[in-house]
């Protein structure tokens, strides 16, 4: 999804979370609908506001953790080798709340791509990173884009660059 500020990015995201509720339709993945098994439904939905301060008194490692526990499929194994990507592993064992945005959000893209979720949902992905970790953010996105069984959904105020999508979805303010 690509709009400007106020557009609707992180509402619409947050109505595929099923964090807000739908004034009509329904939404469904893999047979499961939201209105009638929400708990199933969401364990297939990675989302994670950026702003969320729900985790900022847990390290990373244990966000990871707890994670784990809504997203079954969470690989963590994988989190440690996206976290190294990230240059994430200095910070792993900080409380949350001591991390930079960048690097909070760093924590949020790692359990993310590793989240095994059938859909990912990624508000603004490359705000507050480095140079470093933009480009590996694209790497990852870019194989992604190779997984037949998951879908992404991101919103940005333009599309990346080198990244294959499916659909861009215009939002005007």
């Amino acid at each position: 999804m690509r709009g400007g500020d106020g557009s609707g990015k992180t509402t619409l995201l947050r109505l595929l979370a099923g964090d807000l509720r739908a004034d009509a339709g329904t939404l469904s993945i893999h047979g499961i609908t939201l209105s009638a098994q929400p708990d199933a439904y969401r364990r297939q939905v990675f989302w994670i506001d950026p702003r969320s301060t729900q985790f900022d008194q847990l390290s990373a490692l244990d966000c990871f953790k707890s994670l784990s526990h809504q997203y079954p499929s969470l690989q963590a194994a994988l989190t440690g080798e996206l976290a190294e990507g990230l240059g994430l592993t200095p910070h792993l064992a900080k409380p949350l709340y001591m991390l930079s945005t960048g690097s909070k959000r760093k924590v949020w893209l790692a359990a993310a791509f590793a989240s095994g979720a059938a859909v990912v949902l990624l508000d603004d992905p490359f705000a507050a990173l480095d140079k470093g970790s933009i480009r590996f953010v694209l790497e990852l996105l870019a194989d992604a884009g190779e997984h037949p069984t998951r879908a992404w959904v991101m919103a940005h105020f333009e599309a990346p660059q080198g990244v294959a999508l499916a659909q861009v979805i215009e939002l005007d303010e």
